[in-house]
């Protein structure tokens, strides 16, 4: 059997294979409620046959949202609706993810064919927004207001609420997003955390809201159930970032407060990094931490072919790998994928015939 097309279980949950679908933003929402478009977007990858379907970054509270259309698990109602989505991922056979956001200084933006700068208040943006410090994302944008106690413990019961109304909803898989320079990643970087306090300096206060907030999620959510966290493994800073060796001690940190895998990304902090961008760019972050922190990892960031997948996974770089733009361009990736691989996987029935 192709290592692609194994499966994986960690607690009570086995994905059919190691393909999960990466979250990606739709800014197609109304409210935070999910609608049509997600559950054809979401529907069509698990119906394409990936193990693990994460949905969007999704606000745990309206001011955590990225852009006023994201997604949201503020409100009861919105359980409810993410329901029909999960209900139907499930019957195809796959697992629904819910990735739980707070996008701190970055909240508050136009959707990326608006512009994607700051959202005004006539354009549905909103004023305040949080951070680690009050230092904007970019010169000319938003000042964000630096979290007191108060307002850390606020996001941390908001966090814990969406959790179990992620529960509810009917996920199966809970990640929390610590990556692409939000929120709890502001707190982790030096280039966003400036704080004098418990919270800022060294690596050991920078981590430690990171953790309270991991440690919230975990206890909210069912101990059958696996937790992941999303992280960016560098700001790909010249000097003075986060950087591989505290994330990975970061990722052991994590491991030990019951976090099951680390999905790892990388950059968000600052606007424009000097990425060396290539096929698998991030799978030696990946392939680190696993081996330091010993945690499984997901790897994502430009795999786009079935044996470079197969590869990453049988060296042992990753225990998943994690796709989005080549599974927006083709929905049916994995059943390609099996094909390629020679190995046979059931094709629904109403796409029997094709396949």
């Amino acid at each position: 059997m192709p290592a692609l097309f194994e499966p994986f279980t960690q607690r009570s949950v086995t994905l059919k294979n190691r393909i999960v679908v990466s979250p990606m933003c739709e800014y197609s929402s109304v409210d935070g409620y999910p609608n049509d478009w997600h559950l054809v977007h979401l529907g069509s990858r698990a119906v394409g046959g990936a193990g693990l379907v994460i949905c969007e970054a999704t606000g745990v509270a309206a001011d955590g949202r990225i852009s006023p259309a994201d997604t949201g698990i503020y409100l009861e109602g919105h359980a409810g609706a993410w329901a029909r989505i999960t209900s139907f991922v499930k019957e195809q056979g796959s697992v629904p993810g819910m990735q739980l956001a707070h996008a701190g200084r970055k909240a508050s933006t136009l959707s990326p064919w608006d512009g994607g700068g700051p959202a005004v208040l006539e354009a549905g943006g909103w004023s305040p927004i949080w951070s680690a410090s009050s230092v904007p994302f970019i010169e000319g944008w938003q000042v964000p207001v630096s979290l007191d106690s108060a307002g850390m413990e606020r996001v941390r019961s908001e966090f814990a609420a969406a959790t179990k109304r992620s529960a509810e909803a009917g996920f199966e898989v809970v990640e929390i997003h610590a990556a692409h320079g939000y929120l709890l990643h502001q707190f982790l970087s030096p280039l966003a955390n400036q704080r004098e306090d418990e919270y800022g300096g060294s690596l050991e206060n920078r981590m430690r809201f990171p953790l309270q907030v991991i440690a919230s999620v975990r206890e909210a959510w069912p101990e059958r159930l696996p937790l992941w966290l999303r992280i960016s493994a560098t700001d790909w800073a010249e000097e003075g970032g986060w950087d591989l060796e505290q994330a990975i001690e970061f990722s052991r940190r994590a491991k030990e407060l019951g976090v099951d895998v680390i999905d790892v990304s990388s950059g968000g902090t600052i606007a424009r990094p000097n990425i060396p961008i290539g096929p698998g760019y991030q799978v030696p972050l990946s392939e680190a931490i696993r081996r330091a922190a010993g945690v499984a990892t997901a790897s994502v960031g430009m795999i786009t072919e079935p044996q470079q997948a197969e590869a990453i996974l049988a060296a042992g770089k990753a225990d998943l790998v994690v796709l989005a733009r080549e599974l927006l361009r083709d929905p049916y990736w994995p059943r390609r994928a099996a094909k390629e691989l020679a190995f046979d996987i059931p094709a629904p029935k109403q796409y029997g015939r094709a396949w």
